[in-house]
């Protein structure tokens, strides 16, 4: 198998040929990987920003699709053959030991899911089987970014008919925020971010109202407040991760509202806020995966999508193949990308 491995935090990526397990264990299913798509939370790998990394050298990546190859004792959600979305929330089946995979004389560590490389063995708990006729192109984003999203929204966020929402963040999970933000009509939906063509695009899924962060300066709160009322937004949403963004996230959220954190600041880096209304009706809360069991969600993404109430196309903005998982990196590091795709077939997957 081809893998891009994490051999140091803060540097780059390194491609290498990996020796798969000579068998499979209970509960594993051995999967040839077609796309990967690249998420916030592998940067915070590399970047080390949630503290030291005990698990080096180790293998990336929670999204992606596949084909089941073979599958191992026990598993009897997949056969060889399947289409299936490859996910980091647990879902239906097995969970089973992560594999270790050789390089060199190493041994390289990896979780219950990986797809920075062309082929894998899974957890059984981490595939949802997916129609044979769906894009496999797309069906990464039904791994976390689409998935995530419409959990904010109908799990963590709990958006009623009408309700205001205040998106901080426009990236692959905003735009699919404020998609799912439309479908359960929410109005207004504000959108911040930093970069005007991420804004634009967004447009179309759902937003109604936006803001250029950088743009609008020590203005935003006050032009915010005239769209959703003085009181606030009943749902404010951040998926930044930044300290003073979450601040200003909670701050504009109603005391009878809801702010939820999807962006996960580094190690270190504290918010400070006023928690007595936390005592009452407002609350702050850490999304998990929009809390989805995607054995149950996927299905109905798909038919969604099928059906035309659910848009995809455009969502992936960047496709590179696995050789240049590092430029692939740097994209989405530039905050101008909304999904970036690894093309697994571009080298020889």
């Amino acid at each position: 198998m081809k893998a891009a491995i994490l051999t140091q935090t803060k540097s780059p990526l390194e491609i290498a040929e990996l020796k798969m397990p000579d068998r499979l264990a209970f509960g594993q299913v051995h999967v040839r990987i077609h796309y990967s798509g690249i998420c916030g939370a592998q940067l915070n790998e590399i970047e080390a920003a949630k503290g030291e990394d005990k698990f080096l050298p180790h293998l990336l990546g929670h999204e992606g699709s596949g084909t089941v190859l073979a599958v191992g004792e026990g598993v009897k959600r997949v056969r060889p053959g399947d289409h299936v979305v490859l996910h980091w929330r647990q879902s239906a089946g097995l969970q089973c030991e992560p594999p270790k995979y050789r390089w060199n004389g190493r041994t390289v560590n990896a979780g219950w899911v990986t797809t920075f490389n062309d082929e894998a063995v899974i957890s059984e708990n981490r595939l949802t089987v997916i129609p044979q006729d769906f894009d496999l192109r797309l069906a990464p984003l039904f791994g976390c970014a689409v998935t995530t999203a419409v959990g904010v929204i109908n799990n963590d966020a709990q958006v009623k008919i009408g309700q205001s929402v205040v998106i901080f963040g426009i990236g692959g999970v905003g735009l699919n925020i404020a998609q799912a933000a439309r479908m359960v009509s929410a109005n207004p939906v504000v959108g911040v971010d930093l970069f005007d063509n991420k804004l634009s695009m967004a447009r179309e899924w759902g937003l109604t109202h936006t803001f250029n962060s950088r743009a609008e300066g020590d203005g935003l709160e006050r032009k915010i407040r005239e769209i959703v009322g003085p009181g606030g937004a009943d749902v404010v949403v951040d998926t930044t991760g930044n300290p003073r963004v979450i601040e200003l996230a909670y701050g504009l959220t109603h005391a009878d509202g809801r702010t939820i954190l999807v962006g996960v600041p580094r190690k270190g880096d504290n918010v400070s806020i006023y928690t007595l209304p936390l005592h009452f009706k407002k609350i702050l809360k850490g999304s998990h995966g929009g809390s989805v069991s995607p054995d149950i969600e996927i299905p109905r993404l798909i038919n969604l999508v099928r059906t035309g109430s659910m848009r995809l196309d455009g969502l992936v903005t960047h496709t590179f193949p696995l050789e240049q998982v590092n430029e692939a990196i740097t994209a989405l590091r530039s905050g101008e990308a909304a999904r970036v795709l690894l093309d697994m077939g571009s080298c020889g997957g």
